[in-house]
């Protein structure tokens, strides 16, 4: 069991109220070689769809490593830190190449970090399948 366990789709207050703050995260993906790679990134989190986006370039090595492997979705976590603060989410990271998702990423990033994604014609959004959360808001 993770220390400080929280609930995916209905977090605590503080939790919730620190994904909603302006906070650099990392995204850790795997290598084909199984080696972590870690990056930093923009990352919205919505509770109602157990669901955590990174918008990016479908050039990425992330969005690679997403996509290698396969159907069944990449192990992924997202983590963010603030002094004594921190929160992880988890679970399986799949890329969407659709519009409307592109849009609705590009919304809640504008939303959390206050400005507008510049125009990219390459941008993909990693979706993130929550299954487990933990930390401290």
């Amino acid at each position: 069991m993770a220390a400080h366990p929280q609930n995916p789709g209905s977090p605590d207050q503080p939790y919730l109220a620190f994904w909603r703050e302006r906070h650099l995260c990392t995204l850790t993906t795997t290598r084909q070689d199984g080696t972590p790679h870690v990056v930093p990134v923009g990352v919205t989190y919505d509770p109602e769809a157990r669901l955590a986006r990174v918008i990016t370039n479908k050039a990425s090595a992330k969005v690679a490593h997403v996509n290698a492997a396969g159907a069944a979705g990449a192990p992924v976590a997202v983590c963010q830190v603030d002094g004594r603060r921190w929160a992880t989410l988890e679970g399986r990271a799949f890329v969407r190449t659709d519009p409307e998702r592109i849009t609705e990423a590009e919304r809640r990033y504008a939303e959390r970090y206050e400005r507008v994604p510049a125009p990219n014609p390459s941008r993909v959004v990693i979706e993130i399948e929550l299954t487990r959360a933990m930390g401290r808001g």
